[in-house]
């Protein structure tokens, strides 16, 4: 069995029209026409669609849905998630069509994080013309990106997507984000049958109820990049993470927070792996310069109206 991409996600949201507004106009991925039963579809390549934004009542990632290489192979792994404990449940004729597959199931990992899993991807002649202009996205064979997710209990939720479904590992750290003192928290990068680093990541935490902690789209090259920032910090959209090239993936990227809560990543010129050949590594830091995190930010500033507190007391 070969796990090809990261074919499309599935967010269930009460704000279609901000998340038109963040994909289109900041992100600059484009509207697809003919969206079934009540969706809308957004594409950033051929393929029909790599966003499909569902009304719903919650804010959340749905689905992440990775491809499978043939449909005995799609049948062997949904008896080994289900024998795992976990639910199956396959699409109907209508919903297959709708995600222009041949068939799909989704399922859920240990921590509840919504998958899919399909087989048989449509190509088209639609050329992809941005809104604003982005030349281009990385996808291909390396698929649509990749997604991040929590995992409360780490070893058993490593564990079923290595073992169960068959992702493999590509960097296995232990950062220590609250400083050189503060617990470990462990991740794992992990890759399919392509040359990307990592079509999905876990880390180690609480359970997100967002169902994801971001998604990341490659773009060609460092200007579209550029430009998508100006793009986020003039609508307002709230910033994440500075700019910064990770280790591991040697990516340059920024995070932005979607309309729904979880992040988007936006980065180019990331590492290809060879996957057939590829040996695992332990990166002891998360980025080799910037991605300074929102978060990290609002210490800093809460440690220094704290000292300033403490000096004009004295």
């Amino acid at each position: 069995m070969a796990i090809r991409e990261l074919g499309y996600v599935v967010i269930e949201t009460a704000k279609p029209v901000e998340w038109r507004e963040f994909l289109t106009n900041v992100a600059g991925v484009m509207v697809a026409e003919n969206a079934a039963h009540g969706a809308d579809h957004y594409r950033i390549d051929d393929r029909p669609f790599r966003f499909r934004i569902e009304q719903a009542g919650a804010e959340r990632l749905a689905a992440a849905a990775y491809e499978i290489d043939t449909r005995e192979a799609l049948d062997a792994l949904a008896a080994r998630i289900e024998a795992a404990g976990r639910v199956v449940t396959w699409g109907d004729d209508a919903q297959s069509a709708a995600r222009h597959v041949d068939a799909y199931f989704r399922t859920s990992d240990p921590a509840g994080n919504g998958l899919e899993f399909f087989v048989g991807t449509a190509r088209d002649e639609v050329e992809f013309v941005s809104p604003q202009g982005v030349s281009g996205f990385v996808t291909g064979e390396m698929g649509m990106g990749h997604a991040v997710f929590s995992a409360p209990d780490f070893p058993a939720t490593h564990a079923f997507y290595r073992d169960t479904i068959g992702f493999h590992d590509t960097d296995l750290p232990v950062f220590h984000l609250m400083g050189p003192d503060g617990p470990p928290m462990h991740f794992a990068f992990m890759h399919a049958d392509n040359g990307r680093h990592h079509s999905l990541a876990l880390g180690e935490g609480p359970a997100a109820p967002t169902g994801c902690i971001h998604l990341m789209l490659e773009m060609r090259d460092m200007m579209d990049v550029g430009k998508c920032y100006d793009r986020m910090r003039l609508a307002g959209v709230p910033e994440s993470a500075t700019l910064g090239r990770h280790t591991n993936d040697e990516m340059t990227s920024f995070y932005m927070q979607t309309p729904s809560g979880f992040d988007l990543e936006i980065g180019c010129d990331g590492l290809v792996i060879d996957p057939a050949n590829w040996e695992t590594t332990a990166h002891k830091t998360i980025s080799e310069w910037g991605h300074v995190w929102a978060w990290q930010k609002a210490m800093e500033e809460a440690a220094a109206n704290e000292a300033a507190r403490a000096e004009a007391a004295e």
